[in-house]
């Protein structure tokens, strides 16, 4: 039996929703044991939407500059440092998208769309500029032992001086970090070339959100008592997967990020499901519920609804995340 007709029988009837639900919040862990495993190697192409339109073919073509990069290790650099915001500044003086202080710009930023300037602001010039600066530093390391990435990215963080007399990352917790982080966040932007594992803790965000089935809505709600017990769409998301451990972002379209995203027709109860009015943009998104099965999510839809059981498949179905704790836990604070 396949993994899609193994969650058929969820449509039965609305109805009988919470019988529905136990049952997958139990049968999500038999169906696991049949999916294959984990994303395949290969050359990492761009998630659907995961990079906003306006830079995605400039992100595709510069992450391919060279070995150590790919365009999915790109865009989660770039949404590191400034969540695709080509007008972020930092406290620490560091400009655009790429987030460049003045003296790294000064030496490697490059004129990227050959217009006779570079501009730190323009993603045109800064996107290449930091696929161009990757490059480097993986060149300055090229002789040093262990994956040719991870020394590029604490190159990156801790400078090429520090991998080379380690011989690879060095020992430092917030280089350790940063490379775990930037590498985690990879698999969030590239498209799974195989199914995805499924979420451990799958079963357990939808007994949580089955709970509130029946609740008011509340923008901006949390579930907390000064709340009077109501979420919205993306506090709720946030809730349930609290519950088992999984502490995400507030908003729908960092959630976006928390994971690898399956196709509409891998999906399992416990995947996150966005919807946006652009189909190009994760930023852009504006709704998100938790996939019980059957072409069916919990979801907290709009001021003076309730928690309920929505179809998916609308106009606006932007996409699906299988949540993950490193993936979560990847995340910025801020972006």
């Amino acid at each position: 039996m396949t993994v899609r007709k193994a969650w058929i029988i969820a449509t039965a009837a609305v109805g009988s929703a919470l019988a529905f639900v136990m049952l997958l919040v139990v049968g999500v862990y038999l169906v696991a044991g049949n999916i294959l495993n984990g994303v395949g190697g290969g050359t990492k192409a761009l998630a659907k939407g995961s990079v906003p339109a306006a830079y995605a073919a400039i992100v595709q073509k510069w992450g391919n500059l060279c070995s150590a990069i790919n365009p999915a290790l790109l865009a989660a650099q770039l949404y590191q440092e400034s969540g695709f915001n080509p007008n972020a500044r930092s406290g620490a003086a560091a400009e655009g998208i790429a987030q460049f202080i003045p003296g790294t710009w000064a030496t490697h930023g490059i004129d990227g769309n050959g217009d006779g300037k570079k501009d730190v602001w323009d993603p045109q010039d800064a996107i290449p500029s930091a696929a161009s600066y990757d490059c480097k530093l993986a060149s300055y390391v090229k002789d040093v032992p262990g994956n040719p990435t991870e020394n590029m990215l604490a190159s990156y963080n801790a400078g090429a001086y520090a991998v080379i007399k380690y011989g690879g990352v060095p020992p430092y917790r917030e280089t350790q970090n940063y490379v775990k982080t930037i590498t985690t966040l990879e698999e969030s932007f590239a498209a799974p070339v195989t199914r995805v594992d499924p979420s451990k803790q799958a079963a357990g965000a939808i007994y949580y959100a089955q709970k509130k089935l029946g609740t008011p809505y509340l923008w901006g709600g949390n579930g907390t008592a000064a709340d009077g017990g109501r979420f919205d769409c993306s506090g709720l998301t946030k809730a349930a997967y609290e519950s088992v451990g999984v502490t995400l972002p507030r908003v729908a379209n960092d959630q976006y990020n928390a994971g690898p995203h399956p196709k509409r027709d891998e999906l399992l109860p416990g995947d996150l499901v966005f919807f946006s009015k652009d189909p190009t943009d994760s930023r852009a998104i504006h709704h998100v519920g938790i996939y019980v099965g059957g072409g069916y999510m919990i979801d907290a839809p709009r001021t003076g609804a309730v928690i309920r059981f929505d179809p998916i498949d609308t106009s606006e179905y932007f996409g699906a995340t299988r949540v993950t704790e490193d993936g979560a836990k990847a995340l910025p604070t801020t972006v």
